[in-house]
Parts: structure tokens; C-alpha cells; sequence
């Protein structure tokens, strides 16, 4: 079956659901407590190894075989305009959003600060702190990054709601 690596990815998501309700209800099941004197098959919970087995081992396969065509897709798929697959991209994407954290903080500085940690001094003794850099270039910066990145998920959507990935599943 076809499915665009969004698609892929909903799915995948789906069926680790389903395999961890699975081993929930295997957990809740397998044993069970009776108190002396009740009967214990009419508090015996409805659970047969044999079949929760197969049923686990069935979804394991499915999300492996998921996963993997994921990945194939990831490491040969390349996203227009940047040269570089999704995978590189997945790696990417996270760098520009730190990077865009610290510039955003380095922006909002002010150029001198007082600043009224106490730091020991004694008396009238007053410190400043001042940026050690140009704000207006790491503005300009903060705005090109911004952009990248906005253009990086975009790009990343566009190719995750088109590319399709080939499985049996």
C-alpha cells in the first residue's frame, strides 16, 4: 500500500498505540487476585497467552516494517532548495530553532544594564553590564534565521504530505 510519509507517520503512531493498550490490558490481565474462599473462576480475567503473544508479535512486525520504510524515505528523499535529505533536515530544523532561542535573547538586551545582582560589593558601588556585541546584527541575524527556518518546516511539510513510501501493510 501507498501512503505520503505524513500518512506513514500517523499510522506508525497509531499502531505503537494499539501495541501499548495491548500490553496494558496483557498487564491488567495475566494475573489476577482472589480472596480466599471466592470463586476463582467467576473473578478470572479473560486472557489467553498464546493469542496476546501472536497479537504483539503481529504489531512489532508492523511497526518495523513501518519504521524502516520511514527511514528509507528519510535518509533518500531530498527536500528542494536545500540540498540535503530529510533526515539532514529532521537534524536541521532543531539546530535553527536553538539558535533562533539564543539570538532572540541576545536581541532583547539592552545595550547597558545596572546590574543589581549582589555580588559582595560593599558601599556605593554600582556595576553595569553592557553587550559585547552589535544588537542590530544579531536582529538582522535573529530575521534571517526566523526565516530559514520557516522556510525549512515548510519545506520538510511539503515533502512529508508528498513523497509516498511503498509497504504491505
Amino acid at each position: 500500500m501507498k501512503y505520503t510519509s505524513a500518512q506513514a507517520a500517523k499510522l506508525l503512531s497509531k499502531l505503537q498505540q494499539d501495541y501499548d493498550g495491548l500490553l496494558s490490558k496483557e498487564q491488567q490481565s495475566k494475573s489476577f487476585l482472589a480472596s480466599v474462599g471466592e470463586d476463582v473462576e467467576s473473578v478470572r480475567p479473560d486472557y489467553d497467552y498464546v493469542s496476546f503473544q501472536k497479537e504483539l508479535s503481529d504489531l512489532e512486525t508492523k511497526i518495523r516494517k513501518i519504521k524502516h520504510e520511514i527511514n528509507r524515505f528519510n535518509i533518500s528523499t531530498e527536500i528542494p532548495g536545500f540540498g540535503m535529505t530529510v533526515d539532514e533536515m529532521l537534524v536541521y530544523i532543531p539546530q535553527l530553532t536553538k539558535k533562533k532561542a539564543k539570538l532572540r535573547e541576545m536581541a532583547g538586551v539592552l545595550p547597558k544594564t545596572r546590574d543589581d545582582s549582589f555580588t559582595g560589593h560593599m558601599g556605593s558601588i554600582i556595576d553595569y553590564r553592557y553587550a559585547n556585541y552589535d544588537i542590530d546584527t544579531v536582529s538582522e541575524d535573529l530575521s534571517r534565521v526566523t526565516e530559514e527556518l520557516s522556510k525549512a518546516q515548510l519545506a520538510l511539510d511539503e515533502v512529508n504530505h508528498s513523497g509516498t513510501i511503498e509497504t504491505d501493510i
